[in-house]
């Protein structure tokens, strides 16, 4: 049996009940997920395929799973799509990406190969590989590597070149990968193609000169709105006010490109989300237009799950970008809507004290708050809630910050429990909406500007919402309980 026949009985043979599972987050048949790869459509299908481990809830050997969807909520599962079985990608097939060509659904990934120097130490290198398929099934190709590490220039690391993002303009084709230098300073490196087999080095297309941590792990470049958007997911990150936390994190470089030099030219950098659960996000064009984004909900080192749990890893509502104004928004696709079901609203509410609101309660609804005004300084909500556990957003009117804390939620682990965000240009108005699915939380702020995700693991019976106001708030609520059935 090959290895990728034994995935896939094992998948088939000990996938969870989706009972178990999130509603209409996208989660593993088994086992674990990280990175989202290959999102991309073919065959008018919208394919996703994750960083996959059947075997055990922790990381392990990289496979690639496989789920198709025509809407981004309903998810199809497909068989493993590809696992670590040759010389170059024994080690594991690491992140990559999926482009539709004439051949077939091209799957561009990174194998990892270990190897031994004199003395007996080990290491590895990392190579960019193709497999091509019909939507279901997948062969690597004869001519892997395509693009080897030895093929970086001098000074740039083969231990640490992956995660390629592919695309085409015209007749050409380009992948962007991660890497680092010589300084073990993050950067993007640039490659192009005329055939997907023989690929020439182009450029550094943009680097971390020192700053936003250090290897550059998931970049993706693509044009939105007349800019340019590099996403780049940087380990190691300093915090630096309330814009960029510890550890490891997602952002967004937005600019121009210099297409004489290939290279970004850089306008604005700021953080994708401000959670504790958002990493290595991956984004699409829709035959409509729309630039989609869906990420890794969870991070490296925030692994909270329960211990009996026996799948490990979700991914994020899939979200639509746009540039307006200058500013980087970001929300749950419209699809979402034709989902939602028992509408409860009120216009001109006022709360105050702590209170329940009748028809506002739940753990897989989609939930919008507007502060129209009023006296109160803090505004709180709690939600996942009984008389043992709560999580809750906490607004800070004076001090222009909401803050996020999970403490009560029933972690068992050490973790980080906090998030605050500075509210960016704020208004009289504070729109908030909320989107929670058994285990986790997606905050949107006015208007999706900035965004908050973070995961908990509340035993599912807490599903009250309490609001709490030192004063008295006018609010408007919509709540929508989210059914895909």
């Amino acid at each position: 049996m090959t290895k990728l026949e034994k995935a896939n009985q094992y998948q088939e043979e000990n996938r969870i009940d989706v009972s178990e599972k999130p509603v209409f987050h996208f989660t593993p048949p088994i086992g674990w997920m990280n990175d989202p790869n290959g999102f991309s459509i073919y065959q008018d299908k919208i394919h996703l395929f994750y960083q996959y481990h059947p075997y055990s809830d922790v990381w392990g050997p990289m496979h690639w799973g496989h789920s198709v969807s025509d809407d981004f909520l309903k998810w199809q599962e497909l068989p493993v799509a590809l696992a670590p079985d040759k010389d170059f990608d024994f080690a594991g097939c690491f992140s990559g990406s999926a482009i539709e060509t004439p051949e077939g659904h091209v799957l561009v990934y990174t194998g990892v190969q270990e190897t031994v120097e004199e003395g007996g130490t080990k290491g590895v290198i990392q190579h960019q590989c193709l497999a091509i398929g019909d939507g279901i099934r997948y062969e690597k190709v004869d001519d892997n590597p395509v693009i080897s590490g030895e093929q970086l220039p001098e000074g740039f690391s083969v231990e640490d070149f992956r995660d390629p993002k592919i695309w085409k303009e015209d007749e050409t084709y380009y992948l962007v990968a991660g890497n680092k230098n010589e300084q073990q300073n993050g950067q993007v490196v640039l490659f192009q193609s005329e055939n997907l087999r023989t690929w020439t080095y182009v450029s550094v297309l943009a680097d971390n000169q020192g700053k936003y941590g250090m290897m550059w792990e998931c970049p993706d470049f693509f044009s939105l709105n007349d800019k340019y958007v590099l996403i780049v997911s940087p380990q190691n990150m300093q915090a630096d006010g309330k814009e960029f936390y510890d550890g490891n994190q997602s952002i967004a470089m937005i600019g121009n490109y210099d297409r004489r030099n290939c290279r970004l030219l850089e306008e604005q950098v700021l953080s994708l989300d401000y959670g504790t659960d958002f990493y290595a996000p991956q984004t699409m064009e829709t035959q409509d237009g729309r630039r989609i984004m869906i990420a890794w909900m969870q991070s490296w080192e925030m692994n909270i799950k329960p211990a009996k749990q026996k799948w490990n890893g979700m991914m994020t509502i899939p979200r639509e970008l746009e540039i307006r104004n200058g500013k980087l928004y970001q929300n749950p696709v419209r699809e979402l809507e034709k989902y939602r079901m028992e509408p409860v609203i009120y216009r001109g509410k006022e709360l105050s004290g702590a209170c329940t609101i009748p028809g506002v309660s739940g753990r897989v609804l989609d939930l919008s708050i507007e502060l129209q005004g009023g006296d109160y300084e803090t505004f709180t909500i709690q939600f996942a809630k009984n008389e043992k556990y709560c999580s809750k957003v906490c607004y800070d009117r004076s001090a222009g910050i909401i803050e996020f804390d999970r403490t009560d939620s029933g972690i068992s682990r050490d973790a980080l429990c906090r998030r605050e965000i500075k509210i960016k240009n704020p208004d009289k108005i504070l729109k908030l909406r909320m989107i929670l699915d058994k285990f986790s939380m997606e905050l949107f702020i006015n208007d999706g500007v900035q965004a908050l995700t973070s995961i908990f693991y509340t035993p599912p019976e807490a599903e009250e919402i309490v609001f709490i106001c030192d004063g008295t708030a006018c609010v408007n609520i919509e709540k929508y309980m989210v059914m895909l059935d």
